[in-house]
């Protein structure tokens, strides 16, 4: 059921830079799953009001999950300045420690990066045992390197749009057969046809696709 109350507000994380700026949703229920949503790479204007990151993090809202998204350094409100992925990472580790001490009695917890945001997302889950259950929304494999995913330590989705102009089909079924060999983890692997890669005039199959596999998946704990 969706929420009926959707207050979102605007906080302040302590990050390792200095002040984070984030939008934040708390479920009622004290035992909802909690989710964190990271944005495409901020020197191309990727930021956490980006469409598809909002229209992700509102789909979670909708799912009664506590969720974050949270601007990296040095974008919108936030302190510092781009550091090329690692202070990104660490920024995304602090926005985790918030919302994870704000909701300590979680029932599950999920990592969500859409492009640049992909590969931090994962890089934060390879470091986080907490973490249950991924997304990654147009992820670049012909860019950066996912080969420390190795093995994939949790079930996840990847989602690519099948006219995605940034990613070559070839570089998404690497990564794709990478991960869907390894045992233990099931990887749902969705591609919608007419997207590119951030969705264009796709938004609402991609909230369809969003919300099917994040209402299958939580109702599982």
């Amino acid at each position: 059921m969706p929420s009926t109350d959707t207050k979102i507000t605007e906080i302040f994380i302590p990050g390792p830079a200095g002040r984070l700026e984030a939008k934040y949703f708390k479920s009622k229920k004290n035992t909802s799953p909690i989710a964190l949503v990271l944005h495409p790479h901020p020197q191309y204007g990727g930021t956490m009001n980006n469409k598809v990151v909002v229209d992700t993090f509102q789909t979670f809202v909708d799912n009664n999950f506590s969720v974050c998204r949270v601007n990296f350094r040095g974008v919108g409100k936030s302190d510092g300045e781009f550091d090329n992925g690692q202070g990104e990472l660490a920024d995304a580790a602090a926005a985790l420690d918030w919302i994870e001490k704000e909701n300590f009695d979680n029932s599950q917890c999920w990592i969500v990066g859409f492009s640049f945001g992909s590969l931090i997302a994962m890089q934060l889950l390879m470091r986080r045992p907490e973490i249950n259950r991924f997304i990654i929304i147009s992820p670049q494999p012909n860019v950066y390197d996912f080969s420390f995913l190795s093995p994939c330590p949790t079930s996840g989705m990847i989602i690519h749009g099948k006219k995605d102009e940034l990613v070559p089909m070839q570089s998404m079924n690497e990564l794709k057969n990478r991960l869907s060999s390894q045992k233990g983890i099931n990887i749902n692997f969705d591609q919608i046809s007419e997207a590119n890669h951030f969705f264009t005039k796709s938004e609402e199959n991609l909230k369809k696709t969003l919300n099917k596999y994040i209402s299958k998946e939580s109702a599982l704990f």
